[in-house]
């Protein structure tokens, strides 16, 4: 899973893509970004963000909803976190209650249980671009097997610049 590509993907996020089941994007993608992950023969979801323009949007939804392996996921790029949510996220993941809830847009790394949200796990994998504040390009890799979500790893591609 990753985010905040920004128009960047270089052979470490690659890498780590061409290994997976599924890749997720949580939005800025940026151009190109979705051509050249899609041409890995790997199912892509995802979402835009807000510096995408008018292609991706026509292709991805604001927000993704979706169900594998048994585990409600919700993906929506400007969401928040536990305590400091977007405005009207908290209350779509009262309602649909998934067990992971994606965001990206910070470009922080983040996993943790909301407290508020029985069984609720929110991830922003931070930003695997070079775009940004963030210091460390950083993405999150994990598997889901028969309604459990194991073997979470925090990928460091390497510094921003």
């Amino acid at each position: 899973m990753l985010s905040d590509t920004h128009s960047y993907l270089d052979e470490p996020i690659l890498k780590f893509c061409r290994d997976a089941d599924e890749i997720w994007h949580a939005g800025d993608w940026g151009a190109d970004v979705d051509e050249k992950l899609i041409k890995l023969n790997i199912p892509v979801r995802g979402v835009y963000g807000n510096i995408d323009g008018s292609q991706i949007r026509t292709i991805y939804a604001e927000i993704n909803r979706f169900e594998t392996e048994g585990i409600k996921v919700i993906i929506k790029h400007i969401g928040g976190y536990p305590g400091h949510y977007a405005v009207g996220v908290k209350q779509i993941l009262m309602q649909e209650k998934p067990a992971i809830f994606i965001s990206g847009h910070s470009h922080i790394l983040k996993v943790i249980r909301d407290p508020t949200i029985p069984g609720l796990l929110h991830l922003n994998p931070g930003a695997a671009g070079i775009s940004g504040f963030h210091q460390i390009r950083t993405m999150l890799k994990f598997k889901i097997d028969h309604g459990k979500i194991f073997d979470m790893n925090v990928i460091e591609l390497g510094k921003r610049a």
